[in-house]
């Protein structure tokens, strides 16, 4: 368990934590001559129940509330101060204000000097701070006098943190690693040393970890977990990081940054969240609103875009937050805000999506999927996003910290279904099928001449409207059972059937031959069958061009018809020469060179690829087109 202290400045804090565990948290000599915290300051003790509690000392000066907020993210247990001789002071009720926005809902609050106060004044000070905690998370939190001089009440609140120590829920590492950092220095005889909250998965000695948003690599050769040595850290415990790597210096990582698992390492400076505005707030918070955003212990200039009109004092509202620099963070986490001259708080929420659009922010859909986005549980998030629109599964792992062995699981439980790397609802599936089944089923009915639809043409009238790669693999399984026939770059429905009337189906059985073979990468053009055979020129032509209509042939240039399979295997040959060639771009001859061909026909044969967008071509060089690569794909 983490306890962070709370409260106003020079309320007995740190001679509390001293008291509890012995250790002096004021670790800075600037401190010790004022007589203040001014830094983070960490203790660890075993309270009596065997394992090893953290504390964090946060300052409590009103001008240090920056440096509170580094220390507030992640703890566990609030332990609140208020002395009894000053009673609730600004800075109490401000701190009180933050925990509440981070959703502490345990903690103790510990009425420190009590030796400077009878009973009267404890009870009327006692009353205070139950006003004050009213409404909040620690409305039932107890209160214990207590006196670091006298050592009154200190048995006691150690005995309440082992209760709540063994009471506290072992956290959930199962998903992938994020650290946020507080600290970063040099170890003599170690090298760079970084110390902050292990807030989820785990980490192990020589684990590859990036540094984001930076995106520095460092290797992990030594862990400190509840500042004991150990081989591994796990979420929920303070930990201290020693990191190896190519610039790895402690300048190069900084207070905000975060230790995590590569795949994890995708930076955003657009947000969308939910915030809400503290009762206090003199006016409701508007389109542009300036204020510095602080989340774990990263601290970004920030505007705030109210996504369905101004969030009112006391209220609550969906925002976007537009950030002065990219961080590294995670749906889920906690913010607060704090006005941009470092006076007052805010607001605060947790963040709903990281990345949103810039354009139509605040569309019916982008709040419902914000709406969605708000269950912390994965299940329920993804059945939610998924009633409005189909869901990127990479993304949504990413995003959420989870590992991809989560996935099946998830999928199960939320009866989702995929297309390549986007998951659908159940009746968005069946939507799909039937959107599909409709559209060939038209096609056919208006074109009973045309082997089928176009791909591309398919994609954009389908609803869902899916990403190509996501259409290519719902297509696939449609096929593999059957739904659909895949015909190079045309689909058509199994039972659609287009004939050659027996007169023409008998002059494609003697053309045909020609077409396949030894001489297929050169067939004869049209004029060539007509002289050859002493059929009409005309009629060759046309038979030729209804072969090209049911999917037989396809039409490389003038006049001049190749057969499917012929392109098909021409087009393998092309990703072959390719895939050997320099940087993926090849000439004209190497082509030629493998089908064994005149250079115009080879050139031909290339320009149709070129208009069909398998290749892309730059002056006599050409490449494989990425986005069409899977054109010819069966």
């Amino acid at each position: 368990m983490i306890v962070g202290t709370a409260g106003h400045i020079d309320h007995g804090k740190t001679a509390l934590i001293k008291a509890l565990t012995g250790t002096d948290a004021d670790r800075l000599a600037e401190e010790k001559a004022r007589g203040i915290t001014i830094d983070l300051g960490f203790a660890y003790a075993d309270l009596g129940g065997g394992a090893i509690t953290g504390f964090v000392d946060v300052p409590g000066h009103e001008r240090l509330i920056h440096t509170m907020l580094a220390g507030a993210g992640g703890i566990d247990f609030a332990l609140l101060a208020v002395a009894a001789d000053d009673g609730i002071m600004p800075q109490t009720r401000e701190h009180l204000a933050i925990l509440d926005l981070l959703g502490i809902t345990r903690g103790i609050v510990a009425l420190t000097k009590a030796d400077l106060a009878g009973p009267g004044r404890r009870a009327e000070v006692t009353a205070e701070i139950r006003a004050a905690l009213a409404g909040s998370g620690l409305a039932d939190a107890p209160v214990i006098a207590i006196s670091a001089l006298t050592g009154e009440g200190i048995e006691t609140l150690r005995e309440a943190l082992a209760a709540a120590e063994a009471e506290s829920v072992a956290h959930d590492y199962a998903g992938l690693l994020r650290f946020a950092v507080d600290r970063s220095f040099t170890l003599s005889g170690a090298g760079t040393v970084v110390t902050g909250m292990m807030l989820s998965g785990r980490v192990a000695l020589d684990d590859m970890v990036t540094v984001s948003p930076s995106g520095l690599t460092a290797r992990v050769r030594g862990i400190h977990a509840q500042n004991r040595k150990a081989t591994e850290g796990f979420a929920g415990q303070r930990c201290a990081l020693n990191l190896a790597g190519e610039r790895v210096t402690k300048d190069a990582i900084r207070r905000g940054d975060i230790v995590l698992s590569p795949a994890l390492h995708a930076p955003t400076d657009r947000i969308d969240a939910m915030l809400t505005v503290l009762k206090s707030e003199a006016r409701p918070v508007g389109t542009w609103f300036p204020a510095r955003l602080h989340s774990h212990a990263e601290e970004v200039g920030a505007r705030i875009v109210p996504l369905d009109g101004p969030v009112t004092p006391g209220g609550e509202g969906f925002v976007q937050l537009v950030l002065d620099r990219p961080i590294a963070t995670a749906i889920g986490d906690r913010f607060i805000l704090r006005d941009t001259s470092a006076r007052r708080t805010i607001g605060g929420g947790r963040f709903l999506d990281l990345r949103p659009p810039a354009r139509k922010r605040g569309a019916p859909e982008r709040l419902a999927l914000l709406s969605a986005a708000r269950n912390a549980d994965p299940v329920n998030a993804l059945s939610g996003l998924l009633a409005v629109a189909p869901v990127d599964l990479p993304v949504f792992l990413r995003d959420r910290g989870l590992a991809e062995n989560a996935l099946p699981d998830i999928l199960t439980a939320s009866k989702a279904g995929t297309a390549g790397r986007f998951a659908l609802s159940p009746m968005a599936l069946r939507g799909l099928r039937a959107g599909l089944a409709e559209q060939l089923t038209a096609f056919h009915a208006e074109n009973p001449d045309l082997a089928g639809i176009g791909r591309e043409k398919l994609r954009l009238a389908l609803h869902p409207r899916l990403p190509k790669d996501a259409l290519l693999s719902f297509l696939k399984a449609e096929a593999a059972a059957s739904g659909v026939v895949l015909d190079g770059a045309f689909l058509r429905l199994p039972g659609h059937t287009v004939r050659l009337s027996p007169a023409d189906e008998d002059l494609w059985r003697r053309i045909h031959p020609q077409l396949i073979g030894e001489n297929r990468f050169r067939p004869p053009r049209v004029r060539d069958f007509a002289e050859a055979s002493g059929m009409d020129e005309r009629e060759v032509r046309r038979v030729l061009k209804l072969t090209q209509k049911l999917g037989r042939t396809d039409q490389i240039a003038h006049d001049h018809f190749f057969d499917r399979e012929v392109v098909r295997e021409m087009a393998a040959i092309v990703h072959d020469v390719a895939a050997g060639a320099e940087d993926g771009w090849f000439t004209a001859p190497s082509f030629r060179d493998r089908v064994r061909n005149g250079r115009k026909v080879a050139i031909e044969i290339l320009d149709f690829f070129d208009r069909l967008g398998l290749t892309l071509r730059k002056g006599d060089l050409r490449r494989i087109n990425p986005h069409r690569s899977d054109l010819f794909d069966r």
